[in-house]
């Protein structure tokens, strides 16, 4: 099969991306435990009043617990451990009850509020390593070639970004072929001349920026901070954003 242009929308471990580049995703440190609760306001109350409408943010001890509210919550139970830990910590995951088990047990010490979000999901919990893209992934200009969201810049998934980048890199390349019409040359440089600047930020001024953002809710009254033990967690509730 011959053709003019090939975009790589293929994802995070795109077929396409080696024909631009050899960046390859690494692990972040942080091991991604998917969570739902179906109904949740007839299932567990109490945990669908805890998030609400909008997301949940709590953090403490390199761990974390949050998702997106509504009738049915989906969140996810993260720790910042070794990329080998799924396979070391001797946790048979393809076992909800054992999954559920060490998983609460890596909780112990929190308040009940967030870990009964564990205690009381479905029985169906995924457990998965997050990887990302080195900030910055970029390529030289390559003739009939071009790449689109998570394959061009894969990131993790706690800025809520990655979907809305990818939908926006297809906008705007759309745009640029249409505007260049034959010259499909045109249009790629354009298309990345504008994408590549995006995902030139990040490190330690995001994380600046994402704990000034957690601040400033809790400041406003969106969260509060729940205690057991003498520790703190800092759970923040973030009101849903219609566009």
């Amino acid at each position: 099969m011959t053709a003019d242009l090939l975009i790589g929308a293929d994802g995070a471990w795109s077929r396409v991306r080696p024909l631009l580049s050899d960046a390859f995703p690494e692990y972040v440190g942080i091991t991604y435990f998917e969570l739902h609760v179906t109904d949740a306001p007839a299932t567990v109350p109490a945990s669908a009043a805890l998030v609400g409408t909008g997301s949940l943010f709590a953090l403490s001890d390199n761990k974390s617990i949050g998702g997106h509210g509504g009738r049915a919550l989906h969140l996810g139970a993260m720790l910042r451990v070794p990329e080998d830990r799924l396979d070391t910590r001797g946790v048979d995951w393809s076992d909800t009850a054992t999954t559920r088990a060490a998983l609460l047990a890596e909780f112990a010490d929190w308040a009940p509020e967030p870990t009964d979000l564990i205690r009381h999901c479905d029985d169906e919990i995924t457990p998965r390593r997050i990887h990302a893209l080195a900030t910055g992934h970029a390529w030289p200009r390559t003739p009939g070639v071009t790449l689109v969201g998570d394959a061009a810049h894969l990131m993790s998934p706690f800025a809520g970004e990655g979907a809305n980048a990818a939908m926006l890199d297809a906008a705007e390349l759309a745009l640029a072929l249409v505007e260049h019409g034959a010259d499909t040359a045109a249009a790629l440089s354009h298309y990345e001349a504008r994408m590549f600047p995006r995902f030139r930020r990040g490190g330690p001024g995001v994380r600046r920026r994402a704990r000034a953002v957690l601040r400033r809710r809790l400041t406003a009254g969106h969260g509060r901070v729940l205690r057991r033990g003498g520790r703190l967690t800092a759970l923040a509730v973030l009101p849903m954003l219609s566009i």
